[in-house]
């Protein structure tokens, strides 16, 4: 340092100090940004950043040095390249990669860039009235014609593919056109915190990723623990209604009455009676006759003379014999 002009230490001793000020440290591509919308993302960042611009063998120095007591801060190294900036933040490293996303903003294609997908121009009217500038777009491959007095594209048309260079005519058509299908912001390279350096395959996630992942996981787990019947505050409902499901299941199986099981029993019979009829070639018609041919008319009490208790009893054997009687018809109905 001792042959390094003053303003450089300075800077260096800035980084420095910031980095072991602040928790959080990033390095972030500045490529190709405008220096207006530097200024503005810049003020956006000021309440919870810091963002700093220069030299970068100045940033390689200033993290050798913060790594001596700042362990593994070093490793951000290997990510200072080309226009880039050092951040040092109280944000987590992924609140501040969120919020240096939401910095980026659609920007014109510059000649030479590579497109980032597929550039469409669709179809419909333009904003251009007759005139020579038709013959620009027709040999960009444009299907364009006069309609309604307007410059008119007739169909969709892929004006350049994903990963293709984009040539300085349709760089300067694009604007005109509307079509801004870059984006410029300041994209996190890399970012720093409590010791570890995180790469956009762990930052660069849906803000609801790890929220639904935990609720995935407790649902799981609540499910491994009802199925293999572990009771716990959590699962004893879940386990109580399970077994009262299982019993009343293997109730209606078993064919066993009780209040809570009869009506399934008795629609688990019906059911079974229609197949049974259904699969013999029995109409309801037929089951109402075959019904009523077992059918034994009960006597009139107004009718029934005074009898004395032997006949009585002659009586009620006479009905049992006739109610076995209708048992056996129905057994031989059904089968």
């Amino acid at each position: 340092m001792a042959h390094v002009a003053s303003w450089k230490k300075d800077i260096v001793k800035e980084i420095v100090d910031d980095i072991q000020q602040y928790p959080v440290i990033a390095i972030v591509d500045m490529q190709e940004i405008p220096a207006p919308q530097v200024q503005s993302m810049r003020a956006g960042m000021r309440e919870h950043a810091k963002i700093r611009m220069t030299k970068n063998n100045l940033m390689l120095l200033a993290l050798d040095m913060a790594a001596q007591s700042k362990p593994g801060v070093e490793k951000l190294k290997e990510h200072v390249s080309g226009q880039c900036a050092i951040v040092t933040t109280d944000l987590n490293p992924f609140k501040l990669f969120n919020k240096l996303k939401a910095t980026s903003s659609p920007a014109p294609a510059k000649a030479g860039q590579i497109a980032p997908f597929d550039i469409v121009v669709p179809a419909g009217p333009t904003q251009f009235g007759p005139g020579p500038i038709i013959g620009e777009l027709q040999k960009l491959g444009l299907p364009a014609q006069i309609m309604n007095g307007k410059i008119t594209v007739k169909k969709d048309t892929t004006v350049v593919k994903a990963g293709e260079a984009i040539s300085p005519e349709l760089a300067a058509m694009l604007p005109k056109l509307e079509i801004l299908p870059m984006e410029v912001g300041m994209n996190a390279r890399a970012v720093y915190g409590d010791g570890i350096v995180y790469g956009l395959d762990v930052l660069d996630i849906p803000d609801d990723y790890y929220t639904s992942m935990f609720a995935t996981a407790a649902h799981d787990a609540l499910a491994l623990a009802v199925e293999i019947a572990y009771p716990a505050k959590e699962t004893i409902v879940p386990l109580i209604a399970k077994a009262y499901r299982s019993a009343s299941a293997l109730s209606v199986e078993a064919a066993i009455p009780t209040k809570e099981t009869i009506g399934a029993l008795f629609a688990k019979a019906d059911r079974q009676m229609l197949a049974l009829a259904s699969a013999s070639g029995f109409t309801n018609d037929d089951i109402a006759a075959r019904l009523s041919s077992f059918a034994v008319a009960a006597p009139s009490a107004a009718a029934e003379p005074a009898v004395n208790e032997a006949e009585q009893k002659a009586d009620e054997k006479s009905e049992e014999q006739t109610e076995e009687e209708v048992a056996a018809g129905l057994g031989a109905l059904f089968g």
